[in-house]
């Protein structure tokens, strides 16, 4: 028997272990990809467990992600500190790195969050042109790594997984490789229930290279992943395998994907492998054939480490890497928040983006924009290059009608490191990428979605693109910033915010229809504090009704304090750009200032979630339905969101 057949029994007998001391588990996955994966990390795989977070590694991705045991197995046994035998005993226990699907804890090899089926490999994407960037940038000599992506067939069956796909093939990204567990089952039974199409000339048509191989076979194995490193084409390896593989009452049949397993299965794994050791047992010769990968992972790193140290770039390398904005960054947005903060035109925020987003091109040149065919629309390219096939160094991506895998392209991009993901597209599509935002979330990636369109100001196109309901939504998902700015300064404001945050993404709604300029206030980014008197507004002790209102309603207010004031009463303004952020803030803050006045609320959007900021008989003017196909104008006063509304709801509430 191979060393590398003796390693894939090691992954099987530690899946097998952990499954069954979990109770529970998918032992489909570590049992029929085993030598796939024994090989990769034998032969091909650059990783030093050493240092798990060396910028240079290779990243591995296992989007069948209910297949987790096949990934705490490899960086067990591969020598990753943080998964030892006491994790694995605790396999699916609460504190456990070893969760039921993996959950990022990047030193200890977990590179990215994964369960939702096809957001994995749609992030694997996000990785390899994370890497193609930062080699045009800094060359191979510090950036010369692969992405390898374990694939399930409901990764590819999802629509995500074809995005994927497509984009991968034109974009030309060679690094990549999906190793497909084609076993031809699924949780249902056989593939063949529900899909027929030939799925290898799927990737053929998208300009692949493809490997059709037995997955079993360990040498077909490894001249396919050869073949793989030297084609310019991402490649897929088609593996036939057979799914529970060493499990007799379980291989090859439906039950092989996650029925539960036996102290008899394990009996019957070790007499039909000859896998004679007791459970979590590994033998030290085995051992040291896996002991192999990170010696030569560390002769890897150590050359690297000593190339950059003599690069010419090494330096901007490193601060790429950091995630910190560099001082260049911040004395550019201080430039720009003097013209922004000056008396101009109105204009919608979504160009005021554009215009933050360009005046960064040379102060933060790792910013990578991704958009969704909006270019013209969103206007967030301008002097930027495209990312291409014949020129990766540009740091806008064309991702064509593919929102769904433009998220998730985007956390793969901060999860890789060395770039700043800005996905720009329509709020009303914000749905389409809602698994990728919540997987931002959950994982806590800096990626900033910009979004336009963000009401029912953007107008004629109808109910279909007015997300009425998107705010509230995110405003609901843990660990997710949402701005919606008032004007140019604020756009500038929540930009410096989302690019200093490192724990978290965020959501910036930004509306077609022009914003006119809110009165001049103070130098402070007050969009930090998440809400705050604009200028004008009277301290508690002196206002009769307090008007809080988001992005372009803001204006509406400050017109509705305007008609109050004809009546004799003080209205203060308060501009929220960002609940989570104004939630932060100490009580103090936020008493001073809501104030304890009757307050009136205003958003083109639904009142859901306003309570939190609203008490008892406090007023709200907005939506209370979908919108319609008109003008903004005539949409904003048939939907009643005006300023006399406005001063009519809160003269209202005070004459009750």
């Amino acid at each position: 028997m191979s060393d590398i057949q003796n390693m894939a029994l090691a992954i099987r007998a530690l899946a097998i272990d952990s499954i069954l001391n979990a109770g529970e588990g998918h032992q489909g996955v570590p049992l029929g990809m085993a030598e796939i994966a024994a090989t990769l990390f034998a032969h091909h795989l650059k990783a030093n467990p050493q240092d798990p977070l060396w910028p240079d590694r290779d990243r591995v991705v296992l989007s069948n992600g209910h297949g987790s045991m096949l990934l705490y197995a490899l960086l067990h046994l591969a020598g990753y500190k943080a998964v030892s035998l006491d994790a694995l005993r605790r396999f699916r226990r609460l504190g456990s790195v070893c969760a039921g699907h993996p959950e990022i804890e990047q030193h200890a090899g977990i590179e990215i969050t994964t369960g939702l089926l096809g957001q994995g490999i749609a992030c694997a994407v996000g990785m390899a042109v994370a890497e193609a960037r930062l080699a045009a940038e800094f060359g191979a000599e510090l950036v010369d790594h692969r992405t390898w992506a374990f694939v399930g067939d409901g990764c590819l069956q999802e629509g995500i997984g074809q995005e994927a796909i497509s984009l991968a093939g034109h974009l030309q990204l060679g690094k990549l490789t999906f190793l497909w567990d084609d076993n031809q089952i699924t949780d249902d039974g056989a593939t063949n229930l529900s899909i027929s199409e030939d799925m290898p000339a799927r990737f053929r048509a998208a300009g692949w290279q493809v490997i059709e191989l037995d997955g079993h076979d360990i040498a077909a194995i490894d001249a396919a992943l050869v073949l793989a490193k030297s084609d310019p084409r991402p490649t897929l390896l088609a593996c036939r395998t057979v799914i529970a593989r060493g499990i007799p009452r379980l291989q090859g049949k439906r039950g092989g994907h996650s029925a539960p397993l036996t102290g008899q299965d394990r009996l019957d794994f070790a007499n039909q492998t000859g896998w004679a050791h007791p459970a979590f047992d590994i033998p030290a010769a085995i051992r040291t054939d896996w002991a192999a990968i990170g010696l030569r992972g560390a002769q890897a790193q150590s050359a690297w480490t000593t190339r950059l140290a003599a690069h010419p770039k090494g330096a901007e390398f490193h601060t790429w890497q950091s995630g910190q904005l560099p001082p260049a960054a911040y004395a550019q947005l201080a430039a720009l928040r003097d013209v922004m903060a000056g008396a101009k035109p109105a204009q919608p925020t979504i160009l005021s983006s554009g215009d933050v987003c360009d005046a960064l091109t040379t102060a933060l040149p790792d910013l990578q924009i991704l958009c969704a065919d909006l270019e013209a629309p969103t206007n967030h390219k301008r002097s930027r290059r495209s990312f291409t096939a014949q020129d990766p160094s540009g740091s806008y991506v064309h991702c064509g009608v593919r929102e769904h895998l433009m998220g998730a392209m985007a956390d793969g991009i901060a999860a890789h490191k060395g770039l700043r993901p800005v996905n720009v597209t329509y709020l009303a599509f914000a749905d389409y990428e809602r698994p990728a935002m919540r997987m931002a979330a959950l994982m806590g990636l800096p990626v900033t979605f910009v979004f336009s369109h963000d009401s029912i100001g953007m107008g004629s196109n109808g109910p279909t693109h007015q997300p009425v309901e998107v705010l509230a939504s995110f405003r609901a998902m843990p660990n997710f910033h949402v701005f919606r700015p008032a004007d140019a300064l604020e756009t500038l404001e929540a930009w410096e915010l989302a690019l200093a945050r490192q724990n978290g993404p965020c959501l910036l709604a930004l509306s077609r229809q022009p914003a006119p300029c809110l009165p001049e206030r103070q130098r402070e980014n007050m969009t930090a504090k998440g809400a705050y008197l604009v200028c004008g507004s009277q301290p508690d002790e002196k206002r009769d009704v307090t008007l809080i209102a988001t992005g372009t309603e803001v204006v509406l207010a400050l017109q509705a304090r305007d008609i109050l004031a004809q009546s004799g009463i003080t209205a203060a303004v308060v501009s929220m750009p960002c609940w989570e952020l104004f939630e932060e803030q100490s009580p103090h803050y936020r008493a001073e200032i809501l104030g304890t006045a009757p307050r009136v609320a205003c958003e083109a959007a639904l009142r859901f979630g306003w309570d939190k900021w609203l008490r008892p008989g406090d007023g709200f003017v907005g939506m209370t339905g979908f919108g319609a196909s008109d003008k903004a104008e005539a949409l904003y006063h048939h939907y009643g969101i005006t300023a006399d509304k406005l001063a009519y709801a809160a003269q209202s509430l005070l004459a009750w």
